[in-house]
């Protein structure tokens, strides 16, 4: 039995004498979701393309639940679906009536009840017997994950899905994604809105002109660094910065403003200095952490591997 859902080996794509994609290696475990992030141009739907046969590979493999792509074709992309572009409908039409249609092209039968199951899992049962053109953005691109789930995919590929969709759309397209992931779906999504992959992914993989540069998990990530920023709100910032570097010499502080300093430490010297400051006479108000996004992560990823391998990010 197949550990990952996908796998997929030195995936490599060369137009001319110009490497679009280099060497690419990476899997998606079983009911997770895998995020490919990086700028627009990085190569990451040239990856989705190549994963799901829409163009030739220069070179590399791609397994699906064990099956290779090129050995198994038909059986390894039955196991897949995929929106690789906006989702296109005949909008006259019902969404029952769509899905209908896809389904009779399907290579394996596709009952009724598969089509109102995926209806469900979609959370678009009351709506599947409206016309698409009544339909909001986001429910088109439910409705296209429900076409791309009709067959019952292991795996299930978006490109960019959250294009368009407002902060309520992608907060349920996420959500709906999460609750496919439970199901025991494995999802490839590839997107350049870091905000939104941060809440979206398990895991995630960042693309830099068709190289792999960092793989790990979105915990793992969020969570490197040993020492936080806090923000403590006091009587007097300049008395408490005084105080901090005459008693923590080595504690990096910073005066934000009459009443508000920062300083960057580990999670147990946070009760060390408060205590610190009342004990000097110091009134203390507030203290809170400052949250580190998967943006600023990016920008550290992206830029230390600028510096160790020289040249200027385009």
């Amino acid at each position: 039995m197949a550990v990952n859902t996908l796998e997929v080996r030195s995936l490599t794509k060369v137009i001319g004498k110009k490497k679009i994609v280099d060497d690419v290696s990476f899997s998606v475990k079983k009911g997770e979701i895998f995020g490919l992030l990086g700028p627009n141009g990085a190569g990451k739907t040239t990856i989705i393309r190549m994963i799901v046969s829409l163009i030739k590979r220069t070179a590399g493999e791609v397994t699906v639940n064990g099956n290779n792509l090129d050995g198994q074709f038909k059986k390894t992309m039955s196991e897949i679906g995929a929106i690789v572009e906006n989702p296109e409908f005949y909008k006259y039409m019902s969404g029952y009536k769509n899905l209908k249609h896809y389904a009779n092209m399907a290579i394996k039968e596709v009952s009724d009840e598969r089509i109102m199951e995926v209806a469900r899992l979609v959370k678009l049962e009351d709506a599947i017997y409206q016309k698409v053109k009544t339909y909001s953005l986001g429910m088109r691109q439910r409705l296209g994950v429900a076409q791309a789930l009709l067959h019952n995919p292991s795996l299930l590929i978006l490109d960019e899905p959250t294009n368009g969709l407002d902060p309520q759309g992608i907060r349920e397209f996420r959500d709906y994604l999460h609750a496919l992931a439970h199901e025991g779906i494995s999802v490839l999504v590839s997107s350049h809105l870091l905000a939104e992959m941060q809440l979206m992914c398990d895991r995630f993989a960042i693309i830099e002109k068709g190289k792999l540069i960092h793989i790990s998990s979105m915990k793992e990530t969020m969570e490197e660094d040993e020492k936080m920023e806090v923000i403590f709100e006091v009587s007097s910032s300049l008395k408490a910065v005084d105080v901090l570097k005459g008693q923590l010499s080595n504690t990096d502080v910073k005066v934000l403003s009459e009443d508000q300093f920062s300083v960057n430490v580990e999670k147990a010297t946070i009760s060390t200095i408060n205590k610190l400051l009342i004990s000097k006479g110091i009134d203390v108000y507030g203290i809170r952490t400052v949250t580190v996004s998967l943006e600023d992560r990016f920008l550290e990823i992206t830029n230390k591997e600028v510096k160790e391998h020289g040249g200027v990010m385009q």
